[in-house]
């Protein structure tokens, strides 16, 4: 931006009062002239000038004064401070819509200050900068060129246009690289310069019917900007290409009884030229420059060829025809297209066919050769025209058998049928003769296939493995089979039954089969503790004749339920009731032993899993109950006002959903140190008499515990050398056994092996959901040689 004060211009100003004196002009209030340049575009709040300073005003009396800045538009365009006397850009100044294209670009603004009233004038010139690039009217432009064109034809282009002004107009235009035109530009005053479009090279539409260029314009900014456009050229033609035949020689043979309006062939010639200059018009010419009179019609549009009347072979075998090709130009260019048609004795008669005898209904196990159909075959035609041959589709089951002398055929299977798999032939029978072309005729029978009794009912699994809590009640359905028959109707009508064909005893007489749905019922409750698995079979049969049949297992798991109470096996009366007394020593410490409550439960995991509790006891202080083992134990010394006797009330509970209970109790007496060496005298003397006898037990027991132990490590070399595992000791650690007797069972369901634990479970097992927590599943890594399918595996 460029500014410039009173100081700086005395030359302007100089000039300006002359003028003045010169024109008779009085100014009245007009005390000086200030000029500024400044660049479109500025920021609002842009300085331009000082005005106060470039006037000479007072700046300490500026406020007072009230400098103000007054334009002669409606646009405030700028605004001046009236504290610094600062002339600032107030709003977007654009020269362009400013000034347009004059040169150079003034707006004048009036500075007025009171006390007293001045009136400067403030001149400011609007300077261009490069914001607007060069526009074409539109982004694409047609133009339309002959292509007898001469070259150096001329084809002017609308210019480009550029808002902004000096070098950062529109200076030059550029014409993308091509091989037809080239660019040249003019001046024309107002419209600046103008591009022309010089032919260089002569066009052919017929080889180049368009040409896309692009002309760019450009302005002398810094950076320079452009704008383009893109050109069209469509070459227009001209009729200078005469009509060529897409062969030298049409050829086509008829049949001698193609009736009226057979189609022949189409006469195709093209023409490079467009528009009425490339269109066609066929006509039939004869060989003495007229009309032809063969029995052929010809589409003058189309140049379609088709038969007008009856042909006859004995009257003439060729027919040489003239085709003229002739476009719709000004000046008609034509061409002539060759055509033979040469006329054939045809076989117009089909052979026919007539079934004389038919079996529609095989039954799928008939033997091969069994015959289907009987026919006959004819043809009217004779010599080879006559002769037919007969054929079936290769894929079907089925064959064709001529007789000797080829008039008749029979149709016979020639593979095993199968209703499962097809129930029915739709058998399409060719006659072909042997003329040429061949003439051929077809015949369907429908051949149905009855269905026999072949096909064994087949259960859906095998086995099949169910759970069934005990105490279900007696009666009620607990599982089903299915099995599914692939014969039809009768034959595939399965009912179930149970395998009781067993000697002596078995489950089945207390199961109940649904011949009709194979739903199996229970007739008595299952009682886990007497019963934990069982196996039976059942039989399916269809109801065809002779009936077929298959058998599956089943494998029966009873799972346990919380139905037994705990059963208290120490102490016990002689009376048979849980009381017991025991006598222990009063100077005996704390944690001594003063016995072990034991119990049983016929229940197995959690529901066998016992806990001891005191009920009742005398003196809290003095005994303590493990809740696990059932150990009772002193939990201090006795002292001498502790009472002698001892009252402890023990409860035993299962851990069942539903959890039940026994209780026992214990008298512990308390006796004087002498009086319990006594009693231990008399028990040393009843163990000295049966001393020997013990001596004995041990020494037999010894043995028998020697051999087992190298029975066992021979197994388990054998067990090693196999590389079999033994999954029970490796995922069931042992248990030390602390009063409660549990049971286990093992099973196998699929991939997987189940065993039915007490409360302690081995590291590495996981808990069957829904089973009460206690069934563990046993990772099996057997191979599947090696794996058993038996409930107790």
């Amino acid at each position: 931006m460029a500014i410039t004060g009173i100081r700086g211009q005395w030359l302007d100003m100089w000039i300006f009062f002359c003028l003045v004196l010169l024109i008779g002009i009085k100014l009245e209030g007009i005390a000086a002239q200030i000029r500024y340049s400044i660049q479109e575009e500025l920021k609002s709040g842009a300085a331009v000038g000082n005005v106060a300073k470039d006037l000479g005003l007072d700046l300490a009396r500026l406020t007072d004064r009230n400098l103000r800045v007054v334009s002669g538009t409606k646009q405030d365009l700028f605004k001046v401070n009236p504290r610094d006397g600062v002339l600032l850009v107030n709003q977007r100044v654009d020269r362009e819509e400013l000034c347009a294209k004059t040169v150079p670009c003034i707006t004048n603004l009036k500075a007025v200050v009171e006390n007293p009233l001045e009136m400067h004038q403030v001149i400011i010139e609007i300077l261009d900068v490069n914001d607007n690039s060069p526009r074409f009217p539109e982004e694409n432009y047609t133009l339309e060129v002959l292509e007898s064109s001469v070259v150096g034809s001329r084809f002017q282009v609308e210019g480009a246009h550029d808002l902004d002004v000096g070098l950062n107009s529109l200076q030059s235009y550029k014409l993308n690289h091509n091989q037809y035109f080239r660019l040249e530009t003019e001046e024309f005053g107002e419209d600046g310069k103008v591009p022309f479009l010089i032919l260089q090279r002569p066009l052919d539409r017929e080889q180049t019917a368009q040409l896309w260029l692009l002309l760019t314009a450009t302005d002398g900014g810094k950076p320079s900007k452009s704008g383009t456009i893109n050109i069209t050229v469509i070459v227009s033609d001209i009729n200078d290409n005469s009509p060529v035949c897409d062969k030298q020689k049409y050829t086509i043979t008829i049949k001698e009884n193609a009736p009226p309006g057979t189609f022949l062939l189409i006469v195709n010639a093209s023409d490079s030229d467009e528009g009425m200059n490339g269109e066609i018009e066929y006509s039939l010419r004869s060989k003495l420059r007229g009309l032809s009179s063969d029995p052929f019609d010809l589409d003058s549009r189309t140049g379609k060829l088709t038969v007008k009347e009856g042909l006859d072979y004995e009257e003439k075998q060729v027919y040489e025809i003239k085709v003229l090709a002739a476009d719709k130009g000004a000046v008609s260019l034509s061409t002539q297209c060759n055509v033979v048609v040469r006329v054939e004795d045809v076989n117009d008669n089909q052979p026919e066919i007539e079934i004389t005898s038919l079996s529609s209904r095989i039954p799928e196990d008939a033997p091969l050769g069994t015959v289907v159909a009987l026919m006959g075959v004819t043809d009217l035609d004779s010599g080879v025209n006559g002769q037919v041959v007969c054929s079936v589709p290769g894929h079907l089951p089925f064959d064709l058998k001529p007789s000797p002398d080829g008039q008749s055929f029979s149709l016979v299977t020639n593979d095993f049928l199968d209703k499962e798999t097809i129930h029915m032939y739709d058998i399409t029978i060719t006659a072909k003769d042997l003329g040429s072309p061949s003439l051929s005729s077809t015949k369907v029978i429908q051949v149905d296939v009855l269905d026999v009794n072949d096909n064994s009912p087949l259960f859906t699994e095998s086995p099949y493995t169910f759970y069934v809590p005990e105490n279900n009640k007696a009666g009620m359905s607990f599982f089903s089979v299915s099995a599914t028959d692939a014969d039809g109707g009768e034959n595939a009508a399965v009912t179930y039954s149970l395998d009781r064909k067993s000697p002596g005893p078995t489950v089945t007489s207390f199961l109940n089969m649904n011949e009709a749905n194979g739903t199996i019922s229970a007739l008595k409750s299952f009682d886990f503790e007497t019963l934990k698995n069982f196996q039976f079979h059942v039989v399916a049969s269809d109801s065809g004749t002779p009936s077929l049949s298959s058998n599956v297992t089943v494998n029966v798991f009873i799972l346990d339920q919380n139905d037994n109470a705990p059963v208290i096996l120490y102490p016990v009366s002689s009376n048979g009731s849980a009381e017991g007394v025991e006598e222990i020593p009063r100077n005996v410490n704390a944690g001594h032993l003063v016995t072990k409550v034991r119990a049983y439960d016929a229940d197995i995991g959690y529901n066998g899993w016992l806990l001891f509790s005191l009920q009742e006891v005398t003196d809290h202080s003095l005994f303590g109950l493990d809740r696990y083992t059932g150990q009772i134990r002193t939990l201090r010394s006795f002292t001498e006002t502790d009472e002698a006797e001892h009252k402890l009330v023990i409860l035993v509970k299962d851990n069942g959903n539903v959890s039940l209970s026994a209780t026992a109790t214990v008298t512990v007496k308390l006796v004087e140190p002498k009086e319990a060496f006594a009693a231990s005298d008399v028990v040393s003397k009843g163990n000295d008499q049966g001393e020997n006898n013990i001596i004995v037990y041990l020494i037999v027991t010894l043995g028998s515990v020697s051999v087992l132990f190298l029975i066992s490590i021979i197994v388990l070399i054998a067990m090693q050398c196999s590389k079999s595992t033994d999954y029970t000791s490796k995922y069931l650690q042992e248990t030390n056994y602390d009063g409660t007797l549990c049971h286990s069972i093992q099973y196998r369901s699929g991939d997987k092996r189940y065993m039915l634990v007490g409360p302690r479970m081995s590291i590495g097992s996981t808990i069957v959901p829904g089973s009460h927590a206690n069934t563990l599943v046993l990772p099996d890594r057997r191979k599947t040689s090696e794996e058993c399918h038996y409930p107790w595996c």
